[in-house]
């Protein structure tokens, strides 16, 4: 003992033996010990200073100083008392005494262990002096924060026990108080020492295996016991599972002991915990026994005492790591334990011991689990306990009819799930579904309790980590409670108020009860706010400018991208370590959970429906796929779900139908009754349903469950059989029934049931002590379902009527202890359990948690605001649906946004039916609100804007009434509401209900209501949305933007007084998102231009002149932007001027537009491209209009654009795109015929039009845009000169006769001038424009003589004038010929043929045989159907032979009638029978001039006739006609059809009467018909074409069968000659017989042979003839070229004298 030391001891043990009490007897031994220990002390030899004697050598001394202390303590004198604990205080304090020696009076325990249990029992209850229970405090507390000295187990138990017993028994307030906080601060130092010890022991770990890595080889073979590897889960614990050998031979030998709290220690021998042991305390009845601390009263201070019992069996190794491990545990184990103390009946006294210990328990408790460290939370021996002895106590206390109890149950909770929710998922639930939500939910529940309740949900409530953990551990588990769900469900409705009269809270609680529902609820979404926040884009960040959606990131499957799928944990959640205990690295995939969820909605609705209609639930579950078609699955469905309603169970088991009766047996087949006796086999069997009431259904039950029995049991029970075991099973629940049901009031004996089930094994008798213990059984206890499924309790849906509150009280403790004790058994049934629980880090799970939650949400915020005035209840409200809004914004879901921005619109009065003069302040906050979420939310709103504009717009209107507006303007208004009342059809302002009178007083208070509205905040605020359109994304600016435009619809709609507001807004916001991207105002101007289609052309003009001139501006500023090439921005937004132009009429308007559309033109022209097409359509537009100023406004403007602005002239090729229409335009000016000069003029400009594509055809070449399939070189003609020629063929077509004329002239000015630069595939496109003209000639409405001429003669100058372009559409222009000659118009017959012929003669040279062949057929198909064949069949009316149409007509008409018909329709035939004989003359003229060009075969007839006249021809000219370029088959084609022309007309001509027939009915004038010319021309034309072939060298291998059709062709020809009998018919074939004598005459003699002796018997029948000279003189040439050439004549000089 060092000086210091010997010090404190002499001192003290002088005061001690100075003190009067002592030197009583009875103190003898103290003052004894006392001298003892003063005279060794100067004797002792001293150590060095610092050092520590060892054990043995201190053992004697150190007892001898002990005891003058423990006798000291143990006097019954204050003074001697407290001098001894001072001293005893300061040695331990100071460290001169650690105690470590062992004690010599009892084996096995140190020194410190005797002295502190010499302290604590100092104190020796109520009665005990307040200074000596100070001293002990202080002694104790030293005691345990010393770092000198080590105490453990039994003993810190006994320091806490006697700190909590001087608490509770001391009459001090101060003592009290002191002992409260030293208890306090010893756990903590308790519990602080532990986790410190496991930091420093996992450093050390850490440092050994640094160590080890770097000198491997120092590893040795085996670890020892201080560097064993842990394997334990916990980084925190200590690495090794064993207890140190210092700390073994520093603590007492516990494991061999039972350690009382009174200190009393009783050896067990050498017995130790088991891994694993359970540490229970048992109850001792007798506390203090030893010293008889009762109380006055005869009550107990403390009515037990804890003991640790060990169960025996091997030594093993405790599970702790270490021992202050197991002193925590020993301590909180106890704790829990003291506040399971049941409180005495009656109402609870603030000051009993019972509530106070109970109470200070409880907040022991609390402040251990706040300060909680690693090891604590981790550790599986502590979460056990909490499992098994803390949540057990909070099942009891968490329902205590105490507020103080109570609310520090529910702070232990919110402890419990902030650092241990890993651990209990299980019993949280039970908390939540059993007692929190319970309370809230039942009608007869204190005000007190459900505040307390509702403030704990608002703490829990403000943790986004902990809100997202229950929803996805609870919501989304299949069998776990919808604690979200039902939490979410419970708070609406306590935020909705109904209840709150019902349950008897004054008006003020209900409203508090209110707020904190809402704050509760506004808590939640905040939380779904933050966790889903890096989601959320604001569009107020210039960073957000120009982005699109946020889901741009998004992947192809939807989900998120990485680095927004999960989050941090939150914040405010503490628990961010989690157990290594508990399955954490389970991947958080919301898809999986929300799959789970669904299925878990279908299981519940299936339940529901089975609690109703099993067949019908189970039907359902099969048909989703969550339940198996088997009966095992069924039977296996009915024992697992404990949700079902079990009578519903008991019926369907107990049904006849077979389907039924199998799943009972497979039901009752699947339960294990082996081993079991009869009665808890029948209760095991009836605890999963109820009995059904019908017997039949029971004895089908009972018949089963005896078989099943004997089955499992076969041998090994007194039955004889199944019968035995079903008798008996009746008679127990006959006998349940009996005793336990209160209707019986007789109830059967033991001796009548014994007597009752006599005989019924086999006829005989079961054992009666059998019987007697079945009754003795039954008496104690009835069978019933299973205790989890009786006590469940459902939330109250219906509501209980109470008297008054003393019945309330009543009534709400016994629920409160059927709450209890439902919540106790659910607890310890779930105390072993382990159940994953996973920390939810997703973004996603907030979508399913408010799709889930977002019905009851918006109820309990409408209701609030709706009933409610109270601005906080209200500023809740708006709150919680500003955060609904943006949480389904972020998500787009459209529905639940919808629904929220409704409800806020709604409560703005500015939309709904109720007056405006309602408003009150919480309505000015809503109108605010809304427009925040404009601000905020705008990138997501949608469809939502509708109503968020459509408010702002009815905000103005309240604002010019607030301000003071115009009475005009207001009874306009007033108007409109009346018609809406009336029900008219929904106008401009029908939504805006103001309900508005005319006197001052009631206009004074619709100012003052809607005043505010005219803040400066809230005007600003609304310019805000508009300005800052420009800060939303590419989408959410178009359903901006589309949406005011349907509120500016909506205002514009009104006939009385339309508003313009939002119109000019959409102006507004057009100038300030115009500098957005191209691709993003696109968008945004498809919207508002169709806006201004609208618009503009509304009946109002006023309107529409707003809406022009609105465009007028919008259009100059962004023409000032300038286009690039082949873009299409501009055309799109002047659009809206060609809308406007096409479809507004008035003159006004369409007045404006152009003088709008000249003023870009004049100021903006260098500026415009593919704006010029929208530009000419708006003048073309005005070219048809009949007022003179627009016309000619229009059209100055184009001629300035076209021939004097100089974008056409220099700039060209900027303007190409829009050049069709600006032919087009100029067209239209043409076809007006109201302003004829004007159609000149525009006729000259399209002709200078053509003066730009024949100068600049380089531009078009290279021009590309949208003719990417057009070849560079074919688009001068796609661009430039098709659109000319094409509308000068529209002009002629559709224009007057002096405009069509000029027309006409400047299209084949065109094609004259610049022809030549045409291809030749453009021809064909020419000739198509050229063919349409002609088939717009065909209609009948168009068929003119001049028309078609002039047609004609364009189609046939055409031809030649580009003969190399004749093969083009050569078929085409042979059928329109072919076309013309078939018509019934002789000069148009004459013309089509007239083109023919100079088609074939100036273009015949270049024609290949196709071509040939091609023109042949077209001749033939003329001569064909140009035929007069009806001149041979024609009959006059009445014969047999008439028309078919005229004996149609006779059958069906009157005679009268017929005749007028016949007359009509025979001067028709006629007109076209002349027609077609002229077609036939032209025709045979036609194939002359072409075989021999034309005027040959005249000169040829003139040559023969003067040579027959003597005088001598002119030389033969050169051959020009297309004989040379025919075939021979053409030929013979040509010659057949005028072969078969000259034998019509020589038969028409042979029949006299069918001529005279045609005479007298009118044919032809004053003379027979007769078709001689057509007779002879036909013939000489046949004989000039055989002749020529006859003489044709390259023919000469077909000359026999020329000579063959010559000779038969001359023959008929002559013979037919001869017959003739008219004078006049012979002399039309004077010139064919010369050209027949004459070109004989020329033949060589071998070819003259055969003709001559074909033709001389007919040459001599002539002679008789008076024929002209010309045509003797031939033939006496004729005759006597006969006779030199057959040698019958004089010499051959002679004969050549004679020629």
């Amino acid at each position: 003992i060092t000086k210091t030391k010997s010090m404190f001891v002499s001192r003290a043990l002088e005061k001690i033996l100075s003190d009067r009490e002592v030197k009583r007897s009875q103190h003898a031994r103290l003052r004894t010990a006392c001298q003892v220990a003063l005279g060794e002390a100067p004797e002792r030899q001293q150590p060095p200073h610092g050092t520590v004697i060892p054990p043995r050598a201190n053992y004697i001394e150190a007892d001898k100083y002990v005891l003058p202390f423990e006798l000291a303590c143990q006097s019954k004198s204050p003074r001697i008392v407290s001098t001894s604990l001072d001293c005893l205080q300061k040695l331990i304090a100071y460290g001169h005494i650690t105690g470590n020696a062992p004690d010599s009076s009892a084996p096995g325990k140190r020194l410190i262990d005797r002295l502190v249990e010499t302290i604590c029992n100092c104190f020796q209850g109520p009665q005990t002096d307040e200074g000596v229970q100070l001293q002990i405090i202080k002694a104790l507390l030293t005691a345990v924060t010393s770092p000198h000295i080590e105490i453990h187990e039994g003993t810190v138990l006994l320091t806490v026990r006697t700190c909590y017993n001087i608490y509770l028994a001391s009459r001090n307030l101060i003592n009290q108080t002191t002992a409260k906080a030293t208890l306090t601060q010893m756990l903590n130092v308790i519990f602080t020492r532990m986790e410190t010890q496991a930091v420093l022991e996992a450093r050390e770990m850490e440092k050994e295996r640094q160590r080890l890595r770097q000198h491997p080889s120092s590893i040795p073979g085996h670890l020892s016991a201080t560097t064993t590897p842990s394997h334990s889960r916990d980084q925190n614990r200590s690495p090794s599972p064993v207890i140190r050998p210092s700390e073994q031979s520093s603590a007492p030998q516990v494991s061999g002991e039972t350690t009382s709290l009174d200190g009393h220690l009783q050896t067990h021998g050498a017995e130790e915990d088991e891994p694993g042991a359970s540490f229970r305390y048992c109850t001792s009845h007798a506390f203090y026994s030893a010293t008889g601390l009762i109380g006055v009263s005869g009550h107990m201070i403390l009515a037990w005492s804890f003991r640790l019992c060990v169960t025996q069996g091997a030594p093993t190794i405790t599970r702790f790591s270490h021992i202050l491990q197991k002193d925590a545990f020993l301590v909180f184990r106890t704790l829990c334990k003291l506040s399971m103390r049941p409180l005495a009946d009656g109402p609870p006294d603030p000051k009993s011991h019972e509530l106070r210990s109970k109470v200070v328990s409880l907040q022991l408790l609390l402040s251990v689990l706040q300060s909680a460290g690693p090891v604590f939370r981790t550790h599986d021996m502590f979460i056990n306990a909490i499992k098994q002895y803390l949540c057990v106590a909070l099942s009891k206390n968490g329902v205590s009819s105490v507020p103080e109890v109570f609310e520090l149950s529910l702070a232990i909770f919110l402890t419990l799930l902030s650092h241990f929710k890993v651990h209990l998922k299980m019993q949280i639930e039970v908390f939540f579904r059993e007692i929190f939500l319970t309370i809230l939910e039942t009608s007869s529940s204190s005000f007190e309790h459900k505040w307390m309740v509702i403030q704990t949900l608002t703490r829990i409530c403000a943790d986004a980590q902990c809100v997202v953990d229950i929803y996805v551990n609870y919501d989304c588990d299949l069998n776990a409670a919808n604690i979200f769900e039902r939490l979410v469900n419970d708070l609406s409705k306590i935020a909705q108020g109904r209840s709150g009269q019902e349950l008897g809270m004054t008006p003020l609680q209900e409203l508090s009860l209110r707020k904190k529902g809402l704050e509760c609820l506004v808590s939640i979404l905040k939380c779904m706010v933050e966790w889903s926040k890096d989601l959320y884009v604001n569009p107020n960040l210039q960073t957000n400018l120009g982005q699109e959606r946020p889901a741009e990131g998004e992947s192809a499957d939807g989900k998120l991208p990485d680095n927004l799928a999960t989050r941090r944990d939150s914040a405010s959640s503490p628990d961010s370590v989690v157990s290594s205990g508990v399955q954490v690295s389970h991947p958080d995939h919301p898809v999986q959970y929300e799959v789970i969820k669904q299925q878990k909605e279908i299981i519940e609705h299936g339940i529901e429906l089975f609690n109703k209609k099993p067949k019908r639930g189970i039907q359902y579950l099969q048909e989703q796929g969550m339940l198996g078609t088997t009966t095992e699955d069924i039977a296996r469905f009915l024992h697992q779900e404990e949700r079902l309603d079990t009578t519903q169970v008991g019926e369907f088991l107990g049904e006849n139908a077979r389907f039924n009766k199998e799943v009972m047996y497979c039901y009752v087949d699947q339960l294990d009754f082996c081993g079991r006796d009869f009665v808890s086999a029948l209760r095991a069997f009836l605890e999963g349903f109820r009995l059904p009431g019908e017997a039949q259904k029971i004895d089908r039950l009972m018949e089963k469950f005896a078989a099943r029995y004997l089955e499992c049991n076969q041998g090994q029970t007194l039955f004889a059989s199944a019968d035995t075991a079903y008798v008996l099973a009746y008679s127990i629940i006959m006998l349940t029934t009996d005793l336990h049901s209160p209707q019986v009031k007789n109830k059967m004996t033991k001796e009548q049931y014994i007597k009752m089930n006599r005989g019924i094994n086999d006829s005989k008798d079961l054992p009666e002590e059998y019987l007697s213990a079945i009754y003795d059984e039954i008496a104690g206890k009835k069978i019933s379902m299973k205790e989890s499924k009786e006590y469940t309790i459902t939330p109250k849906s219906n509501k209980q009527s109470v008297a008054n509150e003393k019945q309330r009280r009543l009534l709400y403790n016994m629920e409160m202890e059927q709450m209890a004790k439902t919540a106790k058994a659910l607890m310890e049934a779930v105390s072993h359990a382990q159940a994953p629980f996973f920390s939810a880090t997703h973004l996603e799970h907030v979508r399913p948690m408010f799709k889930l939650a977002w019905t009851p949400l918006l109820a309990a915020f409408s209701v609030g605001l709706q009933d409610c005035d109270d601005q906080d209840v209200a500023s809740l409200c708006l709150e919680g649906i500003r955060c609904a809004i943006r949480i389904a914004c972020i998500f787009h879901m459209q529905l639940e946004r919808d629904a929220y921005v409704q409800a806020l619109a709604r409560f703005t009065l500015l939309t709904a039916s109720s007056s405006i003069t309602e408003m009150k302040q919480k309505n000015i906050d809503t109108i605010k609100t809304l427009i925040t979420v404009a601000h905020t939310d705008g990138n997501y709103l949608g469809n939502s804007w509708h109503e968020i504009l459509r408010c702002i717009s009815q905000l103005e209107l309240a604002q010019l009434i607030g301000t003071g507006v115009k009475t005009r303007y207001i009874s306009g208004m007033v108007r409109d509401q009346e018609g809406a009342i009336k029900g008219f059809p929904p106008g401009g302002e029908e939504f805006m209900p103001l309900g508005l009178g005319q006197d001052r007083r009631q206009m004074a208070q619709i100012q003052e209501s809607v005043g505010e509205t005219s803040s400066q905040s809230v005007v600003v605020a609304v310019d805000r949305i508009f300005t800052g359109s420009t800060r939303l994304d590419g989408y959410a600016i178009v359903d901006f933007v589309r949406w005011l435009c349907a509120v500016s619809m909506d205002e514009l709609a009104s006939p009385h007084q339309p508003r313009m507001f939002s119109l000019q807004k959409i102006v507004e916001i057009s100038y300030y998102n115009m500098n957005r991207i191209r691709l993003q105002w696109s968008r945004i101007w498809q919207v508002i231009g169709d806006h201004f289609n609208k618009v503009g052309c509304n009946p109002n003009e006023d309107v529409a002149i707003f809406a022009v001139d609105s465009l007028r501006q919008l259009s100059m500023k962004f023409l000032e932007k300038g286009e690039l090439a082949n873009f299409r921005f501009q055309k799109d937004f002047l659009r809206p001027f060609e809308h406007i132009m096409k479809k507004n009429r008035s003159p006004t308007i369409r007045d404006m537009v152009i003088r709008c559309v000249a003023q870009m033109v004049n100021s903006q022209a260098a500026n415009i491209r593919s704006g010029w097409k929208n530009i000419f359509s708006v003048f073309h537009q005005a070219a048809s209009d009949h007022d003179e100023t627009i016309v000619e406004l229009a059209f100055q403007t184009t001629g300035h654009i076209v021939s004097e602005l100089h974008t056409f002239q220099e700039h060209f090729a900027a303007a190409i795109d829009s050049f069709q229409d600006a032919v087009k335009c100029l067209s239209e000016f043409v076809c007006n015929a109201a302003f004829p000069d004007t159609s000149m003029e525009a006729i000259r400009l399209i002709r200078h039009c053509a003066r730009y594509v024949s100068d600049r055809p380089q531009a078009l070449r290279e021009y590309t845009s949208d003719d990417m399939n057009v070849a560079p070189g074919d688009r001068v003609w796609v661009r430039g000169w098709f659109p000319i020629l094409f509308e000068l063929s529209c002009i002629i077509n559709r224009c007057k006769l002096d405009v069509r004329t000029r027309g006409l002239t400047v299209m084949f000015e065109i094609m004259k001038s610049y022809g030549h630069t045409f291809e030749k595939h453009w021809w064909h496109d020419l000739f198509r424009i050229i063919f349409r003209i002609f088939d717009n000639m065909k209609l009948p409405e168009q068929q003119t003589e001049v028309r078609h001429t002039r047609t004609l003669h364009l189609l046939v100058y055409s031809c030649q004038c580009f003969i190399d372009q004749y093969e083009v559409l050569l078929a085409d222009i042979l059928a329109q010929l072919q076309w013309c000659v078939q018509q019934d118009n002789e000069q148009l017959a004459r013309s089509g043929i007239n083109c023919l012929d100079n088609l074939v003669i100036l273009n015949g040279e270049k024609f290949s045989q196709d071509v040939w062949d091609l023109t042949c057929a077209c001749m033939l198909e003329i001569f064909q159907s140009t035929s007069p064949l009806a001149l041979l069949t024609w009959r006059p009316a009445g014969q047999e032979d008439e028309t078919g149409d005229c004996k149609h007509m006779v059958s069906a008409l009157s005679a009268v009638r017929c005749t007028v018909f016949s007359f009509l329709y025979t001067i028709k035939l006629f007109s076209c029978l002349l027609i077609k004989c002229v077609v036939q003359l032209e025709l045979i003229q036609t194939i002359d001039n072409i075989v021999f060009y034309p005027a040959t075969s005249k000169k040829e007839d003139a040559e023969n006739m003067a040579a027959a006249q003597g005088v001598e021809g002119s030389d033969p000219a050169q051959e020009q006609g297309m004989y040379r370029y025919l075939s021979p088959q053409h030929l013979f084609k040509l010659l057949d059809c005028l072969l078969q022309s000259h034998t019509f007309a020589r038969d028409f001509n042979s029949n006299n009467e069918q001529r005279t027939a045609l005479w007298r009915a009118g044919f032809k004038g004053k003379s027979k018909p007769n078709l001689l010319k057509q007779e002879t021309s036909s013939l000489a034309c046949s004989l000039r074409i055989l002749f020529r072939m006859y003489s044709d060298p390259r023919l000469q291998h077909a000359w026999p069968d020329i000579q063959t059709r010559l000779l038969l062709v001359c023959s008929e020809a002559l013979a037919y000659f001869i017959t003739l009998t008219s004078e006049s018919h012979r002399e039309a074939w004077t010139s064919l017989l010369l050209l027949l004598l004459t070109r004989t005459l020329r033949l060589s003699d071998e070819k003259f042979k055969p003709h001559a002796s074909c033709y001389y018997p007919h040459l001599c029948e002539m002679m008789q003839f008076d024929l002209i000279p010309e045509l003797r003189a031939v033939l006496r040439r004729f005759f006597l070229r006969i006779g030199s050439v057959f040698q019958i004549a004089s010499s051959e000089g002679e004969l050549h004298c004679c020629l």
